[in-house]
């Protein structure tokens, strides 16, 4: 058993705090665009008809996808997880360093940004989901990390020998259900996805591998809801559900139907 004493605060310059929440983002953002870059010359290596992104679009692209993430992940909180509370405290929502980032609501807000952008060069949008959608999972990850850090999120009950105590979470043990959502949803997800994109060629077939990020992610993060504690003030929907599960079997759903959508439109053609 493990006693939580990780000090969310990174560097306190007094006015001014440098929180390790902050600092999972920034390098969640800036590890995820370079490897985006990475793919977009690896694919402009291939020998297959595959419409090429620029690395310059991209670069231009990373802004809309900042501001979808922190916007989305945001407004998505608020709504999905705590709205009565942040209606009666308006001024919270703009604390971001005090964590509270839903990711279906950075999902949603990514997807908008990726709808603007390919409009706007009009570009596919799939040529630009599929790439996010290899390296999202490093942002996922260093996520997790932070809200392990937090000591939010955490796991249900548990007596395992790395239950951990949490500040917030009693006096009792608990599984790291934040490492758990780490490992599958970030680690596990990344050589997954890549691995189908790139040794599997699948990035070359527009939409296939976003949906199988959707898809794998919504698996992931379903099965790491049967140890994380429901939020104290939401508990189960429908008394079974977590509002996690929900969103994800919700985005799991939309996956499967737009992979179906798309192959009946290749037999079609």
């Amino acid at each position: 058993m493990i006693v939580h004493n990780f000090d969310p605060v990174l560097i306190d310059f007094g006015l001014f705090q440098i929180r390790w929440y902050s600092i999972a983002y920034i390098l969640g953002i800036i590890l995820g665009w370079m490897y985006a870059l990475k793919i977009i010359h690896l694919t402009s290596q291939n020998n297959y008809n595959f419409e090429q992104i620029k690395k310059s679009q991209f670069d231009d692209l990373i802004i809309y996808l900042v501001i979808g993430i922190i916007l989305g992940g945001r407004i998505g909180y608020v709504i999905f997880y705590n709205l009565e509370y942040y209606s009666q405290n308006f001024l919270e929502i703009f604390k971001l360093w005090q964590g509270g980032m839903s990711f279906h609501g950075g999902l949603l807000g990514v997807i908008m940004s990726i709808i603007i952008f390919s409009k706007k060069t009009k570009t596919n949008f799939f040529k630009f989901a599929d790439i996010v959608s290899c390296v999202a999972p490093i942002g996922i990850f260093f996520g997790r990390i932070a809200n392990f850090i937090n000591g939010e999120l955490y796991g249900k009950i548990s007596y395992v020998p790395w239950g951990i105590i949490f500040p917030n979470g009693g006096n009792i043990s608990r599984h790291p259900s934040q490492l758990y959502e780490a490992l599958l949803e970030g680690l596990i997800l990344l050589l997954l996805i890549n691995y189908f994109a790139i040794k599997k060629k699948l990035l070359f077939k527009p939409g296939y591998i976003s949906c199988l990020f959707l898809i794998t992610y919504s698996v992931a993060r379903i099965f790491s809801e049967i140890f994380r504690e429901p939020d104290l003030h939401l508990g189960l929907v429908f008394n079974y559900f977590s509002l996690g599960t929900l969103l994800s079997l919700i985005t799991l759903i939309s996956g499967i139907f737009i992979i179906l959508y798309i192959k009946k439109n290749e037999q079609n053609n």
